[in-house]
């Protein structure tokens, strides 16, 4: 009777020590998935900050260089509306000389 009862608890024992290891198994796992994808998550908030920055620098950058352009403009024109003469430099191709030739029937 004292073997089978010790039987019995041994087996008992062995069951509850084997559902805690799958348990702990499972956790492993859950923790480790979670893990990497925290990891990923942060990779990308990493990544997308520094994009953000260099669109920021760029929006910056053009920004500037159209409120130059907006403000050299309304120089000129106050310049032309007070009657100052504003130069223009330009350049114009030369036309090459072609001869033409035209057929007879």
């Amino acid at each position: 009777m004292f073997v089978g009862l010790l039987l019995v608890s041994l087996i008992v024992a062995g069951r509850l020590a084997n559902h805690y290891r799958n348990n702990a198994i499972t956790y492993k796992y859950q923790r480790d998935t979670a893990t990497h994808n925290l990891k990923l998550a942060n990779e990308t908030i990493t990544d997308m900050t520094k994009r953000q920055r260099d669109v920021a620098a760029l929006d910056a950058k053009y920004t500037k260089e159209l409120a130059d352009a907006q403000n050299r403009n309304t120089d000129l024109q106050r310049r032309l509306a007070a009657g100052s003469r504003v130069r223009v430099e330009g350049r114009c191709t030369v036309p090459t000389t072609t001869t033409t030739t035209t057929k007879t029937a």
